[in-house]
Order: structure tokens, then C-alpha cells, then sequence
């Protein structure tokens, strides 16, 4: 297994997002502090993204359209910390139609659940265009909710969130959401595409931002993970999709950039037994009782 110090900085505290400025730029902008891990700079060589920076990222062209339409910013606040927190999450197919993919330590960080979270699909410049939706219900593995944080739960590092806003359902306004694309551990992926929106030196935190990246296996226990050196996501990409042929392979959970000399993203696949329940479970409940 690979040595994962991980600090998780990708789920940014610092970084302050209210959903109450988000119609201000400026407010959005002048909001984001950011405390950042120190990032290695992918080898050029490596930068598989065309116009990819230090860290292989570059920015969406706009308008978003297809997946990029549906991914967006997921925001909450830690109610002891007393914080604010910016993640990313995309809109997942689901007959309930109401269903956002996120990372799970973007919905409980250090075994408490976030308040006032909100999913802003198509979030950009600091204007969410097809609106601001209040999450009614969470979803995450029950391993995550029990246990102490350490490197072992990465694999289990993927949540669902409903979301609400009136009588329609998400997907009436972004599109048909992306489908999930069960991947088994070993599973290696060229040219997966990752969407989110960093912040720190060099990012606003306001945009959407892509890399390309070849991902091969991370670990060999529970249902593995995945592992890309093509991409160092910075602080505010947890939660963001791993896009692979129309469909979502995983989920950005962490970044190790001080354990090991070259650096790597990681990415939580959506094989196994816990995603498929939690799945299931989350478009059973948004059916019957959407509202929460």
C-alpha cells in the first residue's frame, strides 16, 4: 500500500464561500483565503492537459456545457469550527433526478456533518446560473461515519447528496445526469478529465478549472482507489468528478504532494458494494420523500 500522509487540504476551511454572496463576484473573490499545502510542480513532461500550469490545470472554456455543465461548487459550514468550506460535486444520473456525487469528507469533517449545504451547478465567475439548491439529505459510507480518520478510509472517501429547490428536480434544469461508472480495483484509466475549482496561489476559486490524467491503482484493500501523477489538485478540488467516456470513474479525495518525491491526486472509484448501496439507498429516499 502507498504511504499516504495525507493531510486533507483539498477540503479547504479557509476557503469562505457564503451562499448568500455568491450573486457578488467581488464578495466571492475578496472571501477566499486560502491556506495552502505546499505543491510540487508536475514534471512538464507529465502535463497531458493542453495550456496545463505548474500543477496540469487549465481553465474550462466557457460556456460549460455536457458534463461541465453539470459539475459546480458543493458549500457548508463547519458548525464548531465555525467555518466555511468549498468542495466540488457533479450531478449524477438517478431516477430521482436529484442526486449531487461529492467526496465524503466534504460532507463530515472530523466526524461531524456540515450545515447549510448547498450545491451551485454551472458555478461561475461567483454567479451560480441555475440557481442555488439546499441539500435535504447526505449519504456516506457507514465506515466514514464510524471511524477516526486515517489513510485506510480513502477508499471509502465518495458521498451523495439530495438536493431541493421547489417541485422541480435537479436534472429538469442542468440535464441528465452523468452515469456512475463501476470500476473494479486494479482498474487502470488513460485520459481521465478532472473538473473543480481550486483555489489558492494562482486559482480564484471562482471558476471551473480541468486536468487530464492517466490513473492506475493506489491500493490493494477494500475496493482499492485510483492514483494520478498527471495532476496535483490544490486546495478546493476534493469532491470534483474523474470523467471517463460520458461517465463519472470517481471522485478527487486527497492530495499526498510532501510523501512522496513526485507527487499524486487521488481519486475514489465507485466499484464496490458500499457505493452500490449507498447509491441505491440515496434515489430510494429522494423518491419518497424528496423534501428530506
Amino acid at each position: 500500500m502507498l504511504r499516504l500522509a495525507l493531510s486533507l487540504a483539498l477540503l479547504d476551511p479557509a476557503s469562505v464561500l457564503d451562499p448568500a454572496s455568491v450573486l457578488d463576484p467581488a464578495a466571492v473573490a475578496g472571501s477566499a483565503v486560502v491556506t495552502e499545502v505546499a505543491q510540487r510542480n508536475v514534471p512538464v513532461p507529465h502535463v497531458l492537459t493542453p495550456d496545463g500550469d505548474r500543477l496540469g490545470y487549465a481553465p474550462v472554456p466557457r460556456p460549460y456545457t455536457g458534463a461541465r455543465r453539470l459539475t459546480g461548487v458543493l458549500l457548508g459550514r463547519d458548525p464548531v469550527a465555525k467555518t466555511d468550506v468549498l468542495c466540488g460535486g457533479t450531478v449524477i444520473g438517478s431516477r430521482s433526478r436529484s442526486l449531487v456525487l461529492t467526496a465524503a469528507h466534504c460532507l463530515y469533517h472530523d466526524g461531524r456533518l456540515l450545515e447549510h449545504l448547498a450545491f451551485l451547478p454551472g458555478f461561475d465567475r461567483g454567479r451560480p446560473p441555475m440557481g442555488v439548491w439546499p441539500v435535504v439529505r447526505t449519504w456516506v459510507p457507514a465506515k466514514w461515519r464510524t471511524r477516526p480518520y486515517s489513510p485506510e478510509l480513502l477508499p471509502y472517501d465518495v458521498g451523495l447528496v439530495g438536493v431541493a429547490s421547489g417541485k422541480r428536480p435537479l436534472e429538469s434544469v442542468t440535464g441528465r445526469g452523468l452515469p456512475p461508472m463501476a470500476t473494479t480495483r486494479g482498474t487502470e484509466l488513460r485520459g481521465l478529465e478532472l473538473l473543480g475549482y481550486p483555489a489558492g496561489r494562482g486559482y480564484p476559486g471562482t471558476k471551473m478549472y480541468r486536468c487530464v490524467g492517466d490513473a492506475t491503482e493506489g491500493v490493494s484493500e477494500g475496493p482499492g482507489l485510483m492514483i494520478t501523477r498527471n495532476c496535483h489538485a490544490a486546495a478546493g478540488g476534493s469532491g470534483g468528478p474523474a470523467l471517463y467516456g460520458g461517465a463519472v470513474a470517481g471522485v478527487v479525495s486527497s492530495s499526498s504532494p510532501l510523501s512522496d518525491a513526485k507527487g499524486y491526486t487521488v481519486l475514489t472509484r465507485l466499484g464496490g458494494r458500499p457505493f452500490q448501496r449507498m447509491f441505491t439507498r440515496a434515489d430510494r429516499e429522494m423518491r419518497l420523500k424528496p423534501g428530506g
